[in-house]
């Protein structure tokens, strides 16, 4: 597990480049939970721009899942379950899990159908543009993503 501090837009958008580094030509799932307003979809906009995607990222909240291409043709997969709160059939994301990258918010919703080995982001807000975000590996592969990621 690792924690770091954040205190504005500029070291969320680092936060998200290096993290995108050490996802290059990986198939990864990456939960991000924090409260409304925390920077979720933010974060998320500033990955898929350091991943190459070319298209405006933005939250999916109706939608529940949008899909864009990133830089190496890979998709850049964004679901927000925000509305899923007591759903309980499947509703098919495992493709969306088995390839490219795949950032989950509100993961707690569909905890049952996420993939065993995810890297798990929590952003916990604090004043003005301040989070504690910290990173959790379930699995041998987001445990490699985060033993390469470096402050």
């Amino acid at each position: 597990m690792k924690t770091i501090e954040i205190h504005s837009l500029e070291q969320t958008n680092e936060f998200a480049q290096k993290i995108a580094a050490c996802l290059k030509d990986k198939q990864m799932v990456i939960t991000l939970d924090g409260d409304l307003g925390a920077g979720k979809t933010t974060w998320t906009k500033a990955l898929g721009k350091a991943l190459g995607v070319k298209s405006v990222i933005n939250s999916p909240t109706f939608t529940i899942l949008k899909s864009y291409k990133q830089g190496n043709g890979q998709p850049l997969h964004h679901i927000d379950a925000y509305r899923l709160e007591g759903a309980s059939q499947d509703l098919g994301f495992e493709d969306c899990f088995d390839e490219g990258i795949c950032v989950v918010e509100w993961s707690q919703f569909i905890e049952d159908q996420l993939p065993e080995d995810r890297l798990c982001i929590s952003i916990e807000e604090g004043i003005d543009e301040n989070r504690i975000i910290t990173m959790e590996a379930t699995g041998p592969n987001s445990q490699q993503v985060l033993e390469e990621y470096h402050d």
